[in-house]
């Protein structure tokens, strides 16, 4: 979760330039931040709570270096402090090191480390890694350390580690990187006259570069103007192939938006249509391997789990086929019934989940044909699926989902179509409903939306329900709503509301009713209509203007796509009071874009 970037190469501002690409990945992290860079006599290492992207340079006073790397802190062990900020060195600053993951048994290792008389400076898990390799160290003196040196006394500290983990380490004695993983991302950047970047997110060097080779799991890469991968098990040198990544660079900035959310809402008018123009041969193969399976399950985690539960309903509406959906946390409980009958499809927008990554561990070793429904290229996710298929939003850098969330629906609803034998239906439906959103994001829209988010900013409660297939939109709403306005917020079925949640509702508590044009229409209307008479303040998101609805907030009559423009004015709104509660909904507290950590 945290963000990692470092440079090799000829460019004499090498620490200039990891803060800055830092600033770029500030969504993976914003507790601290941190920066290294080899003088050439010893390591300089700056750093500070508080966030990267309110920083400038210009008083930093940093100096001239060729290898630099930089971080900022998501908080897993150890308070928001500087002394737990990355990069974390060992006794003598000999050795430092900056991490994203958790070393599970740090305790054990750190106790024996004390022993050897290594003084510990933080309370983070990552500072033992940098002892241990220093511990490797010890029997070269100042100045003979080499690249190969460094390698392994890194490699043996990493058989040492329990977890996942992505590292990045240097040494004042030698002019490289060594960088390794273990289940959080690592991408290497290969730019002109042998520069090289490495981060955890491509955003971070695509405007030097997009030429990229990926790490796997269990490999490390010495970058020193060249570039050497290694199998850390093994020894054994792995060669690379270079890929071409087709992001823009302007497609990671916010041009003239405010905040990177609301950009990425009104992307929404390009995503749907990138989304659904997809090769025709690979939707056939995935409905092919969807056809013969017995069971299949869609999984995901926060925002994808709630989209794989709205891809169990289509699939059972369009497709008549049963689907199980589940949170890449939890399928493990299905794991007796996971086998090479299986289809476990698995959504993701980072490609990098740490439990659904483990998910597909388990159906993997279980024989099950894997699926992947991701947005970046290359992936950990992409690359172990069987067959993936790319949602074609664009780089997604708000913590809070949005255009991904719509894309991922978008292709789940081709796939449903797809599965009935009706592909170009399922095109039609998805292309007028793309068009209709284009119609819908103008600025009056906007304003409609930020009208009643005035009206209910100061707000304790809210909640939102749906039914059929937005019923788990309803849970999708709750989330956006809780990540970036803080406001207490519970998604449930309408059908539910008398089995208990609506004893929540008092005089003014208001709450969204996610209306779709039809067999569910009446029965979510008499709910609304059960929360009125309660006194609940009823915000309607319909076609149609009803008599129940206290505000209505109007959606295009899109059909099966309903769940798709019926989640729209609800990122709106929840974008709104955010900021009307001067929240930065780019970055909610406590939470970071990518969750690479169990």
């Amino acid at each position: 979760m945290c963000g990692i970037i470092a440079y090799k190469g000829k460019r004499t501002d090498a620490a200039e330039l990891v803060l800055k690409g830092l600033k770029k990945l500030e969504y993976r992290g914003y507790d601290s931040w941190g920066v290294a860079a080899r003088t050439g006599k010893d390591i300089f290492i700056r750093k500070k709570t508080g966030k990267i992207g309110e920083l400038d340079l210009k008083k930093l006073n940093l100096p001239q270096s060729t290898l630099a790397m930089a971080h900022s802190r998501w908080a897993t062990h150890g308070g928001v402090t500087q002394k737990n900020a990355h990069p974390h060195a060992s006794c003598k600053n000999r050795v430092v090191i900056i991490h994203n993951g958790i070393i599970e048994n740090y305790l054990t290792l750190k106790k024996a480390l004390l022993n050897k008389g290594h003084k510990f400076v933080s309370d983070t898990d990552t500072e033992v890694a940098a002892h241990l390799i220093e511990q490797n160290l010890k029997k070269y003196p100042a100045g003979k350390v080499t690249k190969e040196i460094l390698q392994k006394a890194v490699q043996k500290a990493l058989a040492k580690l329990h977890g996942r983990y992505a590292f990045l380490v240097m040494c004042e004695d030698c002019d490289a990187i060594v960088a390794a993983r273990r289940g959080s991302p690592l991408i290497v950047g290969k730019g002109i006259d042998n520069e090289y970047f490495i981060a955890s997110d491509i955003p971070a060097f695509l405007e030097y570069t997009n030429q990229v080779m990926y790490l796997d799991d269990d490999e490390m890469v010495v970058l020193d103007g060249g570039h050497k991968f290694i199998n850390l098990k093994t020894g054994a040198t792995v060669e690379k192939r270079i890929v071409e990544i087709h992001w823009q660079a302007q497609e990671a900035e916010k041009g003239d938006f405010e905040h990177f959310m609301m950009k990425e809402i009104m992307e929404q008018k390009d995503t749907i249509h990138r989304a659904i123009n997809q090769d025709e041969k690979l939707i056939r193969k995935i409905t092919d391997a969807l056809r013969k399976a017995k069971s299949v399950y869609l999984i995901g985690c926060g925002t994808a789990g709630k989209v794989g539960i709205a891809g169990s309903y289509l699939f059972s509406k369009i497709a008549k086929k049963q689907t199980i959906a589940g949170f890449g946390s939890e399928i493990a409980n299905f794991k007796n019934f996971i086998d090479k009958d299986s289809v476990l499809v698995a959504i993701s927008q980072s490609g990098e989940t740490a439990d659904t990554l483990e998910a597909m561990e388990m159906a993997k070793k279980a024989k099950s044909k894997l699926i992947a429904v991701v947005n970046v290229e290359g992936s950990s996710i992409e690359r172990m699926a069987d067959i993936s298929i790319n949602i074609k939003a664009g780089p997604e850098k708000a913590v809070a989902s949005t255009k991904a969330t719509t894309a991922q629906m978008a292709i789940l609803t081709l796939l449903a179509y797809s599965l009935a034998g009706k592909l170009n239906e399922g095109r039609k439906v998805l292309a007028e409903a793309a068009s209709q959103i284009n119609d819908m994001l103008n600025p009056r829209y906007e304003q409609h939306i930020e009208t009643l988010a005035r009206q209910i900013k100061n707000i304790e409660s809210m909640y939102v329900i749906g039914r059929g297939m937005n019923y788990p939109m309803a849970l999708e709403a709750a989330i956006k709503l809780q990540e970036v306005s803080y406001i207490h917020a519970e998604g449930f079925a309408g059908g539910e509301l008398k089995h208990g949640p609506i004893a929540l509702i008092s005089k003014g508590t208001p709450c969204i009713a996610l209306v779709a044009n039809d067999e569910n229409r009446d029965d979510v209307l008499s709910n609304a209509i059960e929360i009125k008479a309660r006194g609940g303040f009823i915000i309607g998101v319909s076609p149609k203007r009803e008599e129940v609805f206290d505000y209505w907030i109007k959606v295009p009559d899109a059909g099966n796509a309903s769940p798709i423009v019926n989640i729209i004015p609800v990122q709106l709104l929840a974008y709104q009071l955010a900021v009307l509660r001067k929240n930065n909904p780019d970055m909610p507290r406590n939470l970071a874009k990518s969750v690479t950590v169990k």
